[in-house]
């Protein structure tokens, strides 16, 4: 089956049970449009050719998270039960860490999880940016990525994300592929001092793998950077959008007085390995 009629299929199961509950998945559709068939990351049920139940698996170094849906009224049927299954003996031979992912307010998807051998991890939440003013960025810069960054880029996954140095290899060799997507490295003076990544569709931009050098933290960089993709993206028409943990209340403050308010929130539950 061809990757577009995939899509179209998730994208309306997935209104279908958005709307059954009043809820928003997280389905990272900047990576499903990325998939090139090569690897095993995507498990459907169809009952009379119509599509009833997806599960996807998304890669992060040497994490995966698992999230999916169901069709209300083919639920209780042990489905979903079963492409779970499926996904975790697939995800277990590449990653040494597997979160379920549902969205906090998700009635179904909690009951679900009691079922599942796995604990509580954390929760974030998804901010959407509000006009407001933005400062303008004097000794920080951004710059589309070279070639030559990638050892750079790979150690501030090491350093700030806990990869490992062959996660963090494979991770950037796959992701610079990726189209619909701007890699920056951010310079402060001239020198670099951290990276970002923007994926847009649709007309919305989400930033991610925002990381600054230990060195350089602290420093106001952040605000600054935020400031200048604000900009930026507003010039393009697009809609910004991050996703901040819960719990990081240093993170949180910055969003929120850069203009990200909260809108969603996603909770993360880690499967007993």
């Amino acid at each position: 089956m061809e990757l577009q009629q995939q899509l179209s299929e998730i994208k309306k199961l997935q209104q279908q049970c958005q709307a059954e509950e009043n809820l928003q998945l997280k389905l990272n559709w900047d990576m499903l449009e990325q998939r090139d068939g090569n690897r095993k990351e995507d498990f459907f049920h169809y009952e009379e050719g119509e599509l009833c139940a997806f599960l996807g698996i998304y890669g992060f170094g040497s994490k995966a998270e698992l999230c999916g849906m169901v069709l209300p009224a083919c639920r209780r049927k042990g489905i979903f039960t079963k492409l779970l299954t499926e996904a975790i003996e697939v995800a277990k031979q590449e990653y040494d860490e597997i979160l379920l992912n549902t969205p906090a307010n998700s009635t179904s998807g909690l009951a679900f999880l009691k079922q599942v051998p796995c604990g509580y991890a954390f929760s974030e939440h998804q901010m959407k940016w509000h006009e407001k003013v933005v400062e303008a960025s004097h000794d920080v810069s951004l710059r589309p990525t070279r070639p030559t960054d990638l050892e750079f880029e790979m150690q501030l996954d090491v350093e700030c994300f806990g990869f490992s140095l062959s996660k963090a290899q494979e991770y950037n060799q796959r992701i610079k592929n990726e189209k619909g997507q701007d890699r920056y490295v951010i310079e402060k003076n001239g020198k670099a001092a951290g990276k970002v990544r923007v994926a847009a569709a649709a007309g919305e931009a989400w930033i991610y793998g925002f990381a600054v050098t230990p060195a350089e933290q602290g420093k106001g960089i952040g605000r600054s950077v935020l400031n200048s993709l604000i900009s930026l993206e507003q010039s393009k028409g697009h809609s910004l959008f991050l996703e901040v943990e819960t719990q990081n209340a240093h993170a949180l403050k910055l969003y929120e007085s850069c203009g990200f308010t909260s809108y969603n929130t996603q909770d993360y539950y880690r499967l007993s390995l």
